[in-house]
Formats: structure tokens, sequence, C-alpha cells
């Protein structure tokens, strides 16, 4: 039987099973261990372990023994938790991952890193069984010692059985921690090693038994005699004809050696004054698996696109339709109109299968926060809000590195050390938050600290030093945007973490990517809010649909607040062709959409227009078009892929007549405006008295 076909289904669900082994360890409090989280990781790392040995991932398997014996004796109480072991049990979690991403691509994984990780988790049993026994030998019908005549028991006869050459060397260099070793000879059915030690036999066993199951292993004593004979032989050989073994009859029988038993996953009773807490359910049983399934991303894919095109072709009857007597044909009216509700409720349920939680991203950061905050040598605590609120799989993918930049950077800048925070009134804790919202139809992103905050001056400084166009008139808004520059930094020294003026750059230009923008709010001395929004999702939205000359463009709902015919009173011309749009008490710019986009045949004077008001990082502005057409879903295709890139565009639709539309990108379109005219809005809004109001502004 091929088991090839099940990998991706193993691989998959160790993935899952070392998130939450790796969510459970940070969670622990190593003063007093929870048995519940003692308990699921040790199951996350037995599930591991058999699903590696059913698909022959040696090293896998072998890891994760070691590991899952480690997580047996803590779970028990026999082995005192302190941070460092968290730290390694971290460090081997990393490890399986390096393991399973090789053997996803065919690859054998790097055994020398295999070797320091087995050789790390084997000293830390070495070192629990040397301080104090604290690693405790197995239940004795799990381990054979031969009971010899009342001699000193200097000299140990040992026997593996079924022990490949890999685990044979890490054996006997174990071994040779524990005494000398005097022989070794077999081969991977039957393999002895003869060892001269002070050490007990039952701790020995305790300390083997993290490398091979009880059943593979027997221990026999050997006279002092026969030990010292050994020692001045030339060849390190095995004894000649051993004791036979008092074993069961799989020893007996090395090619009938059973695959390795676990050992109970219950862990001891607890006492009767102290009733026993729930079980947690264990990952993968049918319980939890009954109410799901696992189906590969492109099918979903292939879903969607199919959708879509039902969607196209829904929008193409429905405009068919508007043009007959709704009288004669009011059957046919009636059942196209029960058609658009249906194939509405399709693509949301649709929709709603590629949407996963935002625990899927944040539960990547408290790891992240924890290691980089003990590098630092600060105190910060990571809070999370909004864990259930979904995104499209495909951004949640995405938008990993953006935020892991974002997280770091105020980790290394924002936040302050425990003594600069203490000196200045703080708690010595500092505090990092990523929080996640709805907003209409657009996921807000929120990484909040409460340190230092941003330095306006310092920031202005190193702009005019990089040759960058500022002035002291400056928003706090746009004096924020700055540090999204190209190697921009305010860093005074380039670390291994952050100074070298990528990172923000590129969460903004990955943001952008994904059809949102960036907005940054902070407070000298309390701290720096990074906002980033993001569509749901990027296969469908809703649009607006506007007309300019003869061509059709689609606006994002999201990113419209309100729309109006501007009266003459209301347009103001400001140095050059600049102009602005007074609404309410606020003056926006104006871009007309026909300028930027050249498009001919469109109106010309503002006044004959309809100003849409559009926001895009944290900027307003009024677009002119000549005409709203209507709302309607639109399925989004990428027009990179299928054309080229387009400046102000950010993708493509199909309209119901099967015509070609653009889909705008609000914060291009205002960068456009600008460059194309030489021109630049003004940040901050003259009095009114320093303007007049023009009869017949015409737009320019």
């Amino acid at each position: 039987m091929d088991i090839s076909e099940f990998h991706d289904s193993f691989f998959e669900e160790a993935e899952e099973l070392l998130r939450e082994m790796e969510a459970c360890l940070l969670a622990l409090d190593v003063t007093a261990p929870d048995t519940e989280l003692l308990n699921a990781i040790f199951r996350a790392a037995h599930s591991i372990k058999g699903g590696a040995g059913a698909f022959g991932f040696q090293a896998l398997q072998q890891t994760t023994h070691l590991l899952e014996n480690l997580l047996d004796h803590a779970r028990r109480g026999e082995l005192t938790l302190r941070r460092d072991i968290v730290d390694l049990f971290l460090d081997t979690k990393d490890m399986l991952n390096d393991q399973m991403a090789a053997y996803r691509q065919g690859n054998e994984p790097d055994p020398e890193a295999l070797q320091r990780i087995c050789e790390t988790l084997l000293q830390l049993a070495l070192e629990e069984v040397r301080d104090g026994g604290q690693a405790p030998a197995a239940p004795a019908a799990e381990m054979v010692v031969v009971a010899a005549p009342a001699v000193s028991q200097d000299a140990l006869h040992i026997t593996f059985l079924g022990v490949g050459e890999a685990d044979r060397t890490l054996l006997v260099g174990e071994l040779g921690q524990l005494g000398d070793v005097l022989a070794s000879d077999g081969d991977d059915v039957r393999y002895s090693v003869t060892l001269a030690t002070s050490v007990a036999p039952a701790d020995i066993e305790a300390v083997l038994c993290f490398i091979v199951e009880p059943g593979q292993l027997a221990i026999e004593p050997v006279a002092v005699s026969r030990a010292e004979q050994m020692l001045s032989q030339d060849s390190l050989a095995p004894l000649e004809n051993p004791a036979p073994l008092e074993s069961p009859a799989s020893l007996k029988s090395p090619a009938a050696v059973q695959p390795p038993v676990p050992r109970s996953e219950q862990p001891p009773a607890q006492s009767a004054a102290q009733p026993a807490a729930p079980a947690a359910a264990s990952p993968g049983t049918p319980n939890s698996e009954s109410s799901s399934i696992r189906v590969p991303v492109t099918k979903v894919d292939q879903i969607i696109n199919l959708v879509g095109e039902l969607i196209i072709t829904q929008s193409m009857l429905n405009q068919v339709s508007g043009q007959l007597d709704g009288f004669a044909h009011g059957a046919l009216v009636n059942g196209l109109n029960q058609l658009q509700r249906n194939a509405r409720a399709l693509q949301e349920s649709v929709m709603s299968v590629r949407m996963v939680p935002m625990d899927y991203v944040f539960s990547r950061f408290p790891r992240l926060v924890r290691d980089l905050a003990g590098k630092l040598d600060k105190d910060v605590v990571l809070v999370t809000e909004g864990k259930s609120t979904e995104l499209d799989k495909s951004l949640t993918e995405r938008i990993v590195d953006p935020l892991t930049h974002l997280v770091r950077n105020s980790l290394d800048h924002g936040i302050e050390s425990p003594a600069v925070r203490e000196a200045a009134g703080k708690p010595r804790q500092g505090t990092l938050s990523l929080t996640a919202r709805h907003q209409g139809g657009n996921i807000l992103i929120e990484v909040a600290d409460d340190g230092g905050g941003l330095n306006r001056e310092k920031i202005l400084a190193r702009a005019r030093d990089n040759g960058l166009s500022v002035s002291d008139a400056m928003s706090d808004a746009d004096v924020w945007q700055l540090i999204f520059a190209p190697g921009f930094s305010t860093a005074e020294q380039v670390s291994d973490v952050s100074g070298r003026g990528v990172g923000m750059d590129v969460v903004k230009r990955n943001i952008q990517g994904m059809g949102g923008h960036v907005e940054i709010l902070s407070q000298p001395g309390q701290g720096t809010t990074t906002r980033i929004v993001l569509p749901l999702t990027l296969a469908i939205l809703d649009g607006m649909s506007v007309r300019v000359g003869e061509e059709t463009f689609i606006l994002p709902v999201s990113v419209v607040t309100e729309s109006m015919q501007p009266r003459a009173e209301q347009l103001y011309r400001m140095a050059g062709d600049d102009q602005l749009l007074k609404v309410r008490e606020d003056y926006l710019p104006v871009v007309a959409l026909r300028d930027v986009m050249d498009v001919p045949g469109a109106r010309v004077r503002a006044t004959e227009c309809i100003a849409v008001i559009v926001h895009g990082e944290g900027r307003r502005y009024a677009l002119l078009v000549d005409d709203l057409i209507g709302q309607q879903q639109v399925v989004v295709k990428n027009l990179e892929t299928n054309y080229r890139k387009v400046p102000g565009i950010s993708a493509a639709t199909i309209l119901g007549d099967g015509r070609v539309a653009l889909i705008l990108d609000i914060a291009e379109l205002y960068r456009l405006n600008q460059s194309k005219g030489e021109r630049r809005a003004p940040t901050a809004p003259l009095p009114p008295s320093s303007r007049e109001p023009v009869e017949e502004l015409e737009s320019s």
C-alpha cells in the first residue's frame, strides 16, 4: 500500500499539533505547572511520534521520542521544570518544524542538527539522574535486569534489540558519560555494550529509555573478573557465551521485536481531596474531527472562481432583464430576482469557507515576544484581542511578515527598558497589544505599545539627512508616514533586530499590495499604535460604479464616505492650480479623475461633476466623476497577472455587459494627481478669509 498520498494530511495535522504545543509551553507557569497543559503537550508529542513512525520519518520519530519521555517525567512531577527547560522544549519544537519541512520537500533532515538536539535532550536526562534521580526508572515490568551472584557490579552487559546505526552511535556516546565503554559489537538486530560504571542499572535504564523502548533493552551485571578479562583483551569484543537473558519472548527472538509500546498516557491518580479536572480533548480524537473535513485550498479556490463567474453571468442577466416589461415578463423577472438572492447567498457561504480566525496569525507572536524581550533584556507582556475575528486565509498568510516587522519594531524601539520605564513613572513591565476587529467591509488590525512614542523632531532631522522634502509645518500624521520611506531608520546603531531601514518600507508595500493601507498614531511618552486596514477578502468586493466620459470605474465602497454635487461657493482656488472643496468645516483637496486617468470627453466644470469623498492612508479628498451608476458586488481579477501594472489601478472586474472595468487605488490616485501637476495639496487648511470662492470654477 502506497501511503505517500497521506503525507500532506500528516504534515498539516502535525503542524497544528506543534502550534498547540508551543502555545501550551508558553502558557506554562514553571512555578506551578498546570497538569492539563502538560498533558496536552505530551499528547501532541506522542501523536507526532506515532505518525512519524508510521511514515518512516526516523529523525522526526527519534526527536519526538526523546521529547515525549521528558514530558512524561514532567507531567508526573518527576522532572522539575525551569525556564531553561521550557526554552529547550521550545527549541526542540522548532527542530521538529525544520525536520517536517525537510521531509515535506523529500529530503532528509540535517543529521548534525539532529545529533545536537538529541544530545541536549539526553544531557538534561543525565543531569536529572545525577542530581538526585529525578528521572525515575521504568516500572519493573518494563525493564529486564538479571540478578547475579553476590559479586561486585563494576561492569554491566547491556543488550539492545532492533536499534539502527544512528541510535547505536548515540547510545554508546551517552553510555560513555555514565562510565567506561569496554566493548561494543553487533548489528541492527542485536547489539551489545559492556560498560564499567558505578551507576545503578535502574538509573542507566532510565536514561537509555529516552532513546529506546524498555522492550528493546536488557541489562546484565558482570563479575569483576570477567570485566578485567575484557580490559586485557586487545579487541573490544563482547563477552563470550554471556549468560542467557531472562526476558520476554520478544527479547529471546530478535526477529520478532514488536513496535514500541508507549507508556500510559494517564498521570498518577489525584488525591481524593482534590477533584480531578476534566480531561482536555485530545487533538485528533473522533469527537473533534466529526464536525469538520479537510479540503485542499486549491479546491476551495476553484469553487470561488466558479461562483465569481456565476455572479458575472447573473449580472448580465439582470442587465438584460432591466430592459424587459415587468408586467409581460413577470415570471421571468421574479425568477431572475430569486436567482440573484441565491447567488448572493451562495457567494457569502463559499467565501466564509476561506475565512479563518485571526488566532491563526496571533498565535505566532507569543513566542516571538518572549524570545525577543529576553534578548533585549526587557519585560514585556503580550495582550491579544479579537482572535476570533475572521479574515480571508490568503490575507492571513500575507499579513504575518508585516506584523512581525511591526512587533519587532515595538519591542526594540517602542518599549523602553525596565529601568527607563521606572524612572519615567511607568510600570517596569511594558505592554504590547495585538487587536483585530471588523469595520464595515474591512478588518482593522492594530499593533500598539505603551512605550516612549515617536520623536517628531528626530524623524524630521533624519528625513532631511536622507534628502526627503519635509517642513516643520507638516502634520503629525504626515511626519509619522516618513518612517515608511525606503532606507529610513532612526536607530543609532544597526543590530540583528532592527536599524537597517528596510522593515517599515516592506510593511507598507505589502499592505498596499493587499489592497489596504497603514496609519500611525503616536503620543510622546505614551506609546505608538500602528493601524492596518485591509479588505476582508481579495476575491469579491462591494463596489460603486462611476462613469467618467465613456469609461466606467469601480470604487471600493469601503473607501467612500459620501457624495455630493459641488456648488461654486464651496470651491476655492489655491496657489497654482490646486483646488479645495469645503465640506462642512473641512477643506478637502480636489482630484479630477478625468485628469489623472487621461479620460477624453469627460465633464470639465466642477459644478457639473459629482464629488465622491474618499479616504485612504489617513487622508481624505474629493474625487470628481461624471456620474454615479450604482452599487454592486464585483469579482476581483488580478490585472498584473492578466495584463500589467497600471498606476492608480488595483485590479479589474467584468461588468454585466461583458466590458472590463478598472478598480481604483485611492491612495495611489492622490499621489498621481500630485506628480502630474507638479503640485502639493496643503497639509493644513488655510483660514477661509485667505481664499476667494469663484463662480463656475473649472476643474483642472
